[in-house]
């Protein structure tokens, strides 16, 4: 597996941990290139990207888990299927950078956003936030009511002329986040497809900043 990296601006040892998790038939190093546009605002963050562990089925770059049948089973299958190797490599980022989860933070595109959702609450120790750009939520109504889990602040952007996932996911996820009890923050933007745009970019980095800080 390919990890991206990107030190702190800084150039001192790293006192946060910014995890970007890409999209369906991407890789790591598509999302290392947020990291430019927040290192001024995070100066001390280790921005670290891996490739997804599994070749993409649509013939190019790579996949968290199958896309051929978007029924909420299949999915959530297949989230819960890779949601041990994620945890085993946010585990290993930690210890590598001698970070606790309070200050570890989980930025997700797509299909990143997806497991980003669906790993973050469910680790034992409650990270520092979750962006997620143009996602959804799996398994989400199994959040509601839940002692077992945490609940990281959560930031949320989405495109309105989204055709690959459409921007009923945003609500979705964040109607069911709220009922779970998590605090979500985000916006949709008028006339986006399938795109992070600069706004989101920004408003994410502030995000960053608070929950890191």
């Amino acid at each position: 597996m390919t990890v991206y990296t990107q030190d702190p601006a800084s150039g001192a040892a790293p006192k946060s941990l910014v995890i970007l998790l890409h999209g369906y038939g991407s890789n790591g190093e598509d999302l290392i290139g947020l990291a430019p546009y927040w290192k001024q605002d995070l100066p001390d963050t280790v921005f670290v990207s891996p490739d997804a562990p599994n070749p993409c089925e649509i013939g190019f770059g790579f996949q968290w888990f199958s896309l051929h049948d978007w029924a909420p089973m299949a999915l959530l299958s297949g989230a819960e299927h890779v949601t041990s190797f994620l945890n085993k490599f946010i585990d290993e980022q930690m210890a590598k950078y001698n970070l606790p989860a309070s200050k570890v933070a989980l930025v997700g595109f797509s299909q990143g956003t997806m497991m980003s959702l669906y790993a973050g609450p469910r680790r034992k120790e409650q990270l520092a936030g979750i962006v997620g750009f143009s996602g959804g939520l799996i398994g989400g109504e199994s959040l509601i009511g839940q002692t077992s889990i945490t609940r990281p602040p959560v930031y949320l952007a989405h495109g309105e002329m989204d055709t690959m996932v459409p921007v009923a996911a945003f609500f979705h996820a964040k109607e069911t986040l709220r009922q779970a009890g998590f605090d979500v923050s985000g916006h949709t933007t008028p006339g986006m497809a399938h795109t992070i745009d600069e706004q989101g970019i920004h408003e994410a980095g502030m995000f960053l900043k608070k929950v890191l800080a």
